[in-house]
């Protein structure tokens, strides 16, 4: 995450008036598995396939409905809104913003340790959507190959720093020690 000041980043302060009332009406209980954590997250969400017009880098569809999840969570202003914006055009009011107090050290690195089953389920879909004739099948392949990716380098950096703001409640200075994952 690449921030001006990182310790002073607040991705909730982001939110425009309205919100989170407005659009975020997601519940933990609901939560997809594939959501990574952070403060955004999805529950049952629209399987219209709309989240990633507005949110291309943070949005994908996944689960028993093709429902929406955040598979990355925003890094600046510019991307909360990006992701406010897929929110708000969710029927269901399935998206959710209060992660940072439903998160807990133990929860990440569970959900860490289980991201085999997440490359596992992406690259099922991955050939599939990738032969498509569905235009937003294969724009949603790269999307699955962009969250591989992130999985494969750079989450783990993201989770340490969200780990450290779940235990310090702020995100850490560059020079600052990060928590293990594992």
């Amino acid at each position: 995450m690449e921030f001006v000041d990182e310790s002073r980043w607040k991705p909730l302060a982001v939110l425009p008036e309205g919100e989170p009332e407005g659009s975020f009406g997601g519940r933990w209980e609901e939560r997809l598995w594939l959501n990574v954590p952070g403060p955004f997250y999805t529950g049952v969400a629209d399987n219209c396939w709309t989240g990633r017009l507005h949110a291309p880098r943070h949005v994908l569809y996944g689960g028993e409905y093709l429902g929406e999840y955040v598979y990355r969570q925003p890094a600046t202003p510019a991307e909360v809104l990006d992701l406010v914006a897929a929110a708000q055009q969710d029927p269901y009011r399935g998206y959710a913003c209060d992660g940072d107090s439903r998160w807990t050290v133990e929860t990440v690195r569970d959900w860490w340790r289980d991201r085999a089953r997440i490359v596992e389920y992406l690259e099922s879909l991955l050939p599939e959507w990738s032969a498509s004739d569905r235009s937003d099948e294969r724009e949603a392949a790269q999307g699955l190959r962009d969250f591989a990716g992130y999985l494969a380098a750079g989450l783990d950096a993201d989770l340490r720093k969200y780990l450290f703001r779940l235990e310090e409640g702020c995100y850490p200075k560059s020079s600052e020690p990060l928590p293990e994952l594992l």
